[in-house]
């Protein structure tokens, strides 16, 4: 062992730190990576695939290379000199990161006509994040090679060093989620780890007073990194942002013009909540919904309650407030963060009640809440206890959750809708390729429900999907647009109206035990990327690179 460090190396606690510390950071940055891709390609178990799948053939890469080198030349400078490197790459990843990401994006967009969320995402994993790790994956075997003195206590040794790195991965685990990125966001999330790492390799070279020029380098770029790279803009084009952070859930962004305020939970793709200043119809899918109420006989009843689950900034809520008198509404939100949004930028009323928790469990807790009520009052009372009208509208891009697409999930929204009631579903990747997503989610609703209309959103890619055990729900609706004196609701009701198209089920049925919503939403993806990029091909064919720069 070739080292003018020797005292350090005497004292196994700290190399038992090491240990520690490059297992906390492994993990810091493998969530880390998730929050820097999920702004530009979603969360989805694809994504989460992908980032575990490299950092995994980085670290396995890291094991064998380590212990290679620990044999060829034992010598810890080497060890902490890689550790150095590692953290200047983890700090310079909030500096340049979301450069490359976009840089990939661009160049594949021209270039890949399929799974180009997994091609893009898996080239920004490799560039960005494969190599520190890597280094860091030589840490336990080269500390195995300092650690160990004699067979006699070797297996307790590597167990102490196998241990440490656990610990410490266990801790940068739940540190990030739940501590450093909701308070500080993800850029500052990986200077702190960085940080730590460098500290970790200074103590070494300070103690053995070694002149390193890579420790010197190694501070003043790390320096660099913290003045240029704790900033926590994703969309760093855009210049006038109301507003944009992080929370446990999401990237949250929120922009706004003279006429709306607009809610985006990623940079490329993807609106999730619109609202109009002028307190109008969005001429989004929020309005062909409110079609939704009329099927539910609003116009018949004293009061209509309506359950939103995926509440957003809660537009489909305000906007059922403001036009029907006789409505009770409330909603499901997993992120508290985008209620806050929703109340600070949204105009979100104040009556709406709100509830921070997953829709499902939600649905799942009212109903046992309920049975256990129905034991002290009668079947008219259990009955007024339920929806006239559940908004399903919890699906985000390619991240639909599994668990609320299944007929499972719709068989619990049923339960808690009155006998009359109306399910009505966000369906936003509407593309003409048979068997898509859409189409299964249509056929394991129609399993459900007696009566399935939809009605595609126009010059958009939603498509909204009506669902009731009530046959006669369409003529219902008609009967109460005619009595709408509101004239643009009326208008828009009958533009619903004309436009609905009875359901025809097949047998794609997507169930808790099998739901492959990732793959099919990717290829969903894929197909809307694919007719914008046939678009500006087309102009850029027709006028040129000047007339394509007209058109952004």
């Amino acid at each position: 062992m070739k080292s003018s460090n020797s005292k350090i190396l005497d004292n196994k606690l700290y190399l038992y730190l090491t240990e520690f510390f490059a297992g906390m950071s492994v993990m810091a940055v493998e969530l880390g990576a998730s929050r820097l891709l999920a702004p530009y390609f979603s969360s989805s178990q694809i994504v989460w695939t992908i980032i575990i799948g490299t950092i995994m053939i980085a670290m396995a890469l890291g094991n064998i290379m380590g212990g290679r080198w620990a044999d060829k030349n034992p010598n810890p400078d080497k060890l902490y000199g890689r550790i150095i490197i590692a953290a200047i790459w983890i700090a310079l990843i909030p500096v340049v990161g979301k450069y490359i990401v976009i840089g990939i994006s661009a160049l594949l967009v021209f270039t890949v006509s399929t799974n180009f969320l997994v091609i893009a995402a898996f080239a920004a994993c490799m560039i960005i994040f494969v190599f520190p790790l890597f280094l860091l994956g030589t840490v336990t075997p080269s500390l195995v090679k300092y650690t160990v003195d004699s067979l006699d206590d070797s297996g307790k040794v590597v167990g102490y060093l196998n241990a440490s790195n656990t610990i410490g991965s266990i801790i940068g685990t739940f540190v990030p989620t739940f501590i450093s990125i909701p308070a500080v966001g993800t850029s500052i999330t990986f200077l702190i780890f960085a940080g730590i790492l460098m500290l970790l390799a200074i103590i070494y070279f300070v103690n053995g007073k070694i002149r390193s020029v890579k420790a010197v380098v190694g501070v003043i770029i790390f320096l660099i990194a913290c003045i240029f790279g704790h900033g926590d803009s994703f969309a760093f084009w855009e210049k006038d942002l109301t507003y944009e952070g992080e929370s446990i859930y999401n990237y949250l962004q929120v922009y706004e013009d003279d006429n709306k305020v607009v809610l985006s939970t990623n940079v490329l793709f993807g609106v999730q909540s619109v609202y109009r200043k002028e307190k109008t119809l969005t001429g989004m899918y929020y309005d062909y919904a409110m079609a939704a109420p009329y099927m539910a006989g609003i116009k018949e009843k004293d009061n209509v309650k309506i359950l939103v689950l995926g509440m957003g900034t809660g537009t489909y809520a305000t906007q059922c407030s403001r036009y029907f008198d006789n409505v009770t509404v409330e909603g499901v939100e997993i992120d508290q963060k985008i209620t806050d949004l929703a109340h600070e930028y949204f105009e979100l009323p104040e009556e709406v009640k709100v509830t921070t928790y997953d829709g499902r469990a939600y649905l799942e807790a009212l109903k046992a809440e309920k049975k256990h009520k129905t034991y002290d009052i009668s079947a008219d009372q259990a009955a007024n206890l339920k929806y006239d009208v559940i908004m399903v509208d919890a699906y985000q891009d390619i991240t639909i959750p599994f668990q609320m697409s299944s007929v499972e999930f719709f068989d619990l929204v049923k339960s808690q809708l009155k006998d009359d009631g109306v399910m009505v579903v966000n369906m936003n990747m509407k593309t003409d390729t048979e068997g898509g997503i859409n189409d299964y989610l249509s056929d394991t609703i129609s399993s459900v429900f007696d009566t399935v209309y939809t009605v595609d959103v126009q010059n958009n890619t939603n498509r909204e999907l009506f669902a009731s055990n009530n046959p006669d729900m369409i003529n219902r609706m008609v009967k109460g647009v005619e009595q709408e004196t509101d004239e643009d609701l009326k208008n828009m009701m009958d533009k619903v109206d004309d436009s609905l198209v009875k359901y025809q089920a097949e047998d794609l049925i997507l169930t808790d035990d099998k739901a492959p919503v990732e793959l099919l939403s990717m290829k969903a993806i894929d197909a809307l990327i694919r007719d914008e990029v046939d678009y500006y091909k087309g102009i850029y064919e027709e006028q040129g690179l000047e007339g394509l720069l007209e058109h952004f």
